[in-house]
């Protein structure tokens, strides 16, 4: 049997980023197995809403900012909406991509022990040359060959994590609990936002809406498999992730590289090699995928060919700023919380989106959600403006 991979896997290694790993380290250091069905959840709401967006593409042969543009014939509307995709998308990924730079460099860095890499001077020349292995993939990297790369990585991570996660010999009946009896008091509550704000990404829609559009020959229904198949494997990930931290309820970790110091004493010299490869595998395909999805939405709001220079322009313009605030210095962590809060924002103004484009029965040529989807759809918008309004209250 012939197995197709299709554009969902980079989805998957789109969201699996520094964000997403730490946290869900702080998840299982601090509740355990507690919030796993936290993470689960995340999970489900994110191929549903994935879908969505796929679905949209699918039927219109369009991404999801020229979908979202043609929704209004006035102007001024078009103008200020486009403005609104640009800036959201572009300082959203910048933000996103000086996290994932920096998560990938704290990989590398444990992976060869070495904290700076300097050639005589104090100047760590390490961010550089990152961003410049990056940006050579972006250029002169075709996009079948991007997209090998990113499932080759995802599945090495997918293998560290799992084995790492082995390693530590959970309790099964705990672990069960955790993931399908759901509870949480109120010092959890952020953690619980937290894990759907860093698993829903909004620059996902975007590439994926895009990517899909470019496949106009696949029919829907392997969409959708491949959806579940690949976001369902970035969830296996994030719940290995929270299950290794687990064993080191209450101890003081705030990465995967404190992870992995944590349990050497336990399991030894592989399981820090393991979870350090991991975080570096997730900085990097997430540092890959952030440019794309910018410059698939600059592309579509001024109607330029995909992959053009206009496309090559913007993703350059979004590893640029990454590769600027990294080499600045920036705290790691800072970068990654400021990348929640613009994710937590921008959700529910995409989810409003979503809602009435995929309700729109001229553009969706009468295939619209029963009455059921979109239920299921008004309560997780409002979990959106939930996630908004706490992400704001972070800043105020």
């Amino acid at each position: 049997m012939r197995i197709s991979i299709g554009p969902a896997a980079l989805i998957t290694a789109a969201f699996i980023g520094p964000g997403t790993i730490t946290l869900c380290i702080l998840a299982g250091v601090t509740h355990g197995f507690s919030l796993l069905w936290a993470m689960l959840l995340s999970v489900i709401i994110t191929i549903f809403i994935q879908n969505t967006a796929a679905r949209i593409a699918w039927t219109t042969r369009k991404g999801l900012a020229q979908s979202s543009l043609e929704q209004s014939n006035h102007p001024l509307i078009r103008l200020l909406l486009g403005l609104l995709l640009i800036g959201a998308i572009l300082i959203g990924n910048a933000a996103y991509e000086a996290g994932n730079l920096s998560g990938a460099l704290i990989g590398l860095k444990g992976i060869l022990s070495m904290e700076k890499l300097t050639f005589g001077g104090s100047l760590d020349w390490f961010p550089l040359l990152l961003g410049l292995g990056v940006g050579g993939l972006l250029v002169v990297g075709s996009f079948r060959f991007l997209k090998n790369s990113l499932i080759a990585i995802v599945v090495l991570m997918s293998v560290s994590f799992l084995l790492t996660a082995i390693m530590t010999k959970p309790d099964l009946g705990l672990m069960l609990h955790g993931l399908f009896v759901p509870s949480f008091n109120t010092e959890e509550i952020l953690t619980i936002v937290g894990l759907l704000g860093t698993t829903v990404v909004p620059y996902n829609l975007f590439l994926h809406a895009a990517l899909v559009a470019q496949s106009p020959n696949v029919p829907f229904a392997a969409i959708k498999k491949d959806t579940l198949v690949a976001i369902g494997l970035g969830g296996i990930i994030s719940l290995c992730i929270i299950i290794s931290a687990a064993a080191l309820e209450g101890a003081e970790v705030k990465n995967a590289l404190d992870l992995g110091k944590a349990l050497e004493p336990l399991y030894g010299t592989a399981a820090p090699l393991l979870l350090q490869f991991g975080f570096f595998a997730a900085g990097l395909t997430s540092a890959l995928t952030a440019p794309m999805a910018a410059a698939f939405v600059v592309s579509e709001c001024f109607s330029m060919p995909k992959e053009g220079w206009g496309y090559r322009i913007t993703a350059f313009m979004v590893l640029a700023v990454g590769v600027y605030f990294t080499t600045t210095g920036i705290v790691p962590i800072e970068i990654i919380r400021f990348a929640q809060i613009a994710n937590g924002i921008l959700l529910p103004v995409i989810g409003l989106l979503l809602l009435f484009m995929v309700n729109n029965s001229q553009l969706m040529r009468g295939a619209t959600p029963s009455k059921l989807q979109n239920s299921y759809f008004i309560l997780i918008e409002l979990f959106f403006i939930f996630l908004g309004i706490k992400s704001l209250g972070l800043i105020f």
